[in-house]
Formats: C-alpha cells, sequence, structure tokens
C-alpha cells in the first residue's frame, strides 16, 4: 500500500493552476496532471469560505453535519460572534484573544460537531500513521502539547495558547504545536512563509519515513490572491510548487517518490475579482444590530455575519422572528449586489434573487446532475437551472450543485436564519470595514469561486468519469478507499 499525501492548495482558480502550468512555473504539478487525473470543476460547499470547505474536505460531511457555517457567525449558544480571521481589523473589534482560542482551540474541540469524525480520527482509528502542517481541522487521536521551541512561542504559551490539542500522530501547528523537533519555523503561521514551513516539515516526515497518511497544507496562494487578486496566483502556486517538489526530492526525487506515495492535491475554493462593495453591517441598523465588542455583551434583535461574498443574518428576537425574518429579506432585495437572499419555510427552502423567486424540497420528481431527487417550484432562473437535453437532469452552468448546496447550508443547525449571496464582482465588507475591492474574495454560490482543481496520482479512480460531479465531500471517501477503511452508512 502506498502512503498518502493530501496536499491542499488554498485558493486555486482552475484557470490560474493551467495558466501556471502552460507557463512552465509548476513542473511538479504538470507532472501531476498529465500522468494522473485531472478535475477542473470540483465543487466547493456554501459559503465557499475555507473553514467551510476545509471543514468539508477534513471530514468528507456537509455543513449540515461538521456543523461549521462561516468565518463569521453568531454561536446562540454562547450569545456572541465567532471568527476565524476575517481580517486583523475584524479581530480587534471582536476581539483578538477570543478569536484567536477559537480559531487555533474551539474551532476543533467545541465547534466541530463531535458525531463526525475527520479523517485523522478515521485513520488513527485504523491503526495508520497519520500527519499533519498547519490546516484548520486537525482533530485526531492523539494528544499534543505547546512548545517551547522559540521565545516568541514561549511567550505565546504564557499568555493565550496554554492547553494542549488533539490531533493527527505527528502534528505541526504554526510553531504552536510539533510532535517533534525538524528545525522548521513559521514565525506562528505568518502569511508568506507558511508554505515554506509545510514544505519543510513534509520533507522532513518524508525523508524519516513517519507517516502513512499526510495533509500538506499550502495556503499562501489565499493570502497572495486577497493581497493582489486572482491573477496574481501564477506567481503563488509557483511558490507551491517548490514546496511540492521540495517534499518529493527528500524521497529521491519525482520518480522515486511516486514510486511510494499516492498524492491527491485540490483547493478549497477558487477566488473571483472584487469591484464593488456592500456595507452589510450598516445595512440593517435601524432593525437593531447586535454590535461586536470586546468588553461586555450587548442586546440586539439581529446578528450580522459577513463572510466575503457570502452573510448571514440571525434574528435574536424570538418572539419576533416571522416578522424579523420578513424585513431581512424585503431590506437584502433592495441592496445592489444581493444575488441571492435564501431562508427556510417550514420543509422548503426558499430563493430570492433578483431573476426570480423559487422554493424548492428535498425528495420530488427532478434528479440532479449527482442522483439526488428534488422537488422545484417557482423561477428556475433565480438559480440558472435548466434541464440537460441528454438525460433530463438539472443542472446550473452559473451556479453549480446550486440545489445541495443551499439545502445543506440552510440545514446547518449553526447557520443564521437568513443567507445572502453575494453577485459576481460583489463582496459583504466585515466587521473590521475591510473588503477586497481590486482583489480577489470567495464565498457565494457562483462558480467563479465555487469551482477548483482537483487532482490525484497513484490513487482513485482511472477517470474523472467515476462521478458526474465531483465534489469537496468525495475526497475522504477516496482517502479511506486507498487505505481499505469502512466508512460509516452516514459518511457515504
Amino acid at each position: 500500500m502506498k502512503k498518502l499525501v493530501l496536499a491542499v492548495i488554498d485558493g486555486v482558480h482552475p484557470a490560474m493552476l493551467e495558466r501556471a502550468v502552460a507557463t512552465g512555473r509548476t513542473p511538479a504539478l504538470a507532472r501531476l496532471i498529465a500522468d494522473g487525473v485531472y478535475v477542473d470543476d470540483c465543487v466547493a460547499a456554501f459559503p465557499s469560505v475555507t473553514p467551510v470547505c476545509a471543514a468539508t474536505i477534513a471530514t468528507g460531511a456537509g455543513s449540515d453535519r461538521h456543523h461549521i457555517p462561516a468565518m463569521n457567525w453568531y454561536h446562540r449558544g454562547e450569545g456572541r460572534y465567532v471568527d476565524y480571521g476575517s481580517s486583523f481589523q475584524s479581530s480587534r473589534a471582536l476581539g483578538i484573544t477570543r478569536g484567536l482560542i477559537d480559531l487555533v482551540y474551539d474551532l476543533n474541540r467545541s465547534h466541530l460537531s463531535r458525531e463526525t469524525p475527520t479523517v485523522f480520527e478515521l485513520l488513527d482509528d485504523a491503526g495508520l500513521r497519520t500527519a499533519g502542517t498547519t490546516y484548520l481541522i486537525y482533530r485526531g487521536r492523539h494528544r499534543h502539547e505547546v512548545t517551547d521551541d522559540t521565545p516568541l512561542v514561549r511567550l505565546v504559551g504564557r499568555t493565550v495558547m496554554r492547553q494542549g490539542v488533539m490531533g493527527p500522530r505527528e502534528l505541526f501547528y504554526a510553531d504552536l504545536f510539533a510532535s517533534r523537533r525538524t528545525g522548521c519555523h513559521s514565525q506562528l503561521g505568518l502569511p508568506g512563509l507558511r508554505d515554506e514551513h509545510s514544505g519543510c516539515v513534509g520533507a522532513y516526515l518524508v525523508d524519516h519515513d513517519l507517516f502513512d497518511f499526510l495533509l500538506l497544507s499550502l495556503p499562501d496562494n489565499d493570502t497572495t490572491s486577497h493581497k493582489r487578486g486572482p491573477d496574481a496566483q501564477v506567481h503563488s502556486l509557483a511558490v507551491a510548487d517548490r514546496q511540492l517538489e521540495r517534499v518529493m526530492h527528500a524521497a529521491g526525487g519525482p520518480d522515486a517518490f511516486l514510486a511510494d506515495h499516492a498524492i491527491i492535491v485540490l483547493a478549497d475554493h477558487a477566488h473571483a475579482l472584487v469591484e464593488h462593495s456592500i456595507p452589510i453591517t450598516e445595512a440593517f441598523v435601524d432593525l437593531d444590530v447586535l454590535r461586536p465588542d470586546a468588553s461586555r455583551r450587548k442586546d440586539g434583535a439581529l446578528a450580522v455575519c459577513p463572510s466575503q461574498r457570502s452573510a448571514m443574518v440571525y434574528v435574536l428576537d424570538s418572539d419576533r422572528r416571522t416578522e424579523l425574518v420578513g424585513r431581512v429579506r424585503e431590506r437584502a432585495a433592495q441592496l445592489e449586489g444581493i444575488d441571492h437572499v435564501v431562508w427556510r419555510e417550514g420543509e422548503e427552502v426558499c430563493v430570492w434573487s433578483p431573476r426570480g423567486e423559487l422554493r424548492f424540497a428535498s425528495v420530488g420528481p427532478l434528479t440532479d446532475v449527482a442522483g439526488a431527487s428534488w422537488n422545484v417550484e417557482g423561477a428556475w432562473e433565480a438559480l440558472d437551472l435548466v434541464r440537460r437535453p441528454d438525460d433530463g437532469a438539472l443542472a446550473s452552468r452559473e451556479y453549480p450543485n446550486a440545489l445541495a448546496r443551499l439545502w445543506t447550508a440552510v440545514n446547518t443547525p449553526t447557520a443564521g436564519d437568513v443567507l445572502l449571496g453575494a453577485a459576481p464582482g460583489f463582496e459583504f465588507v466585515d466587521w473590521g470595514g475591510i473588503h477586497h475591492v481590486g482583489a480577489g474574495a470567495h464565498g457565494s454560490l457562483h462558480r467563479s469561486d465555487s469551482l477548483a482543481p482537483l487532482l490525484w496520482h497513484g490513487t482513485g479512480p482511472d477517470s474523472r468519469d467515476a462521478r458526474p460531479q465531483w465534489t469537496l465531500r468525495d475526497v475522504v471517501p477516496m482517502i479511506a478507499t486507498h487505505f481499505g477503511v469502512e466508512l460509516a452508512a452516514a459518511d457515504h
């Protein structure tokens, strides 16, 4: 059985990957695409933001089961906003220490559903040697304490990061947790050094034969795209590719590496160019919005949660729920740049767009390309739905896998009462007043930030045609099949 590396390159647009390959700047990725299987339209979760997509990749489940709803959300049980790092300014508004605890600790130990195992837990339980570099989802069966490798880490360990975590057998998380000394450092996960840190750790693990499964996280492409736009990905993909080469050369070169290792490479989502911003945190101010405050708790009727090109609104006044949901829907529909307003009524999901309104329910006479059945009424134009002429299956070019993604998002226990999607070119301003106008962002239902590349070599099916539509949820089953590990029925 070959060892398996899952390399996640954050935020890659398929067209940018193909451009990078064509320029000759990504030889490792070019080799894998040429000799393996390449999918250019793997569908992200919705919202297509990193915490949701990372949790889906790591569990093989949708947010209705893993319970991570967005980048920014409202914790009903604790009566507060949760933010996994929308921006430094947003973290300041919400409380930097609280945000770090949510990101490093609570995302895995309490926000991620205990009922849904991660790929690390699945493989740990099967007796396989698991390993991971800095990735949002790291929960496994092995205990790790905070390191004391550098003065900076010791300072953080004495103040904020004092507790250990449960992770894979070999865990290397932003210098905070390291299961052994490798000589690799990242300045606490500083953007621009994270790919290099992962490549250094990955090479060490290969050289010392320390894993059967390695999740190799390469996140710096996402940072570059947020700063410089999707077109800058050719450069940042070349940086990621050098780290893949570094890992391969630790085994003696690409040929020797691929003789003993299978590899899956994917992105969690893509990036779309942002030209306009939507001041969503101010749009409902007259409806008594709960504003973040790091020092004291306040009451409010609504909580507003922007997550780049998606957003959620929570109704906090249960006695006025029907009234407030209606007013939020009406107000949102009047905002420039809103592509979708989504909410639930009984057993149906309702979708408003400037092109019309529809409602749909699970199980019905219509079947989508993945084989799920639906009952759909109203304006199909709202989601660009059509029936394919060859088999009659429901499909949408502009909003891939739209029904299943919306159904999952709306039925997530931690999600808001109203979900919003931005139109192409628009992004919601976060609680710190930050947007990415002139650069890249993601989060919407639209194909521009929802289709990502997926490729594999030495594992998986022989053709992309093995599935009519590949999604992030298909990665864990591929890994389980590779190792001969059985998934529970709910995990298929």
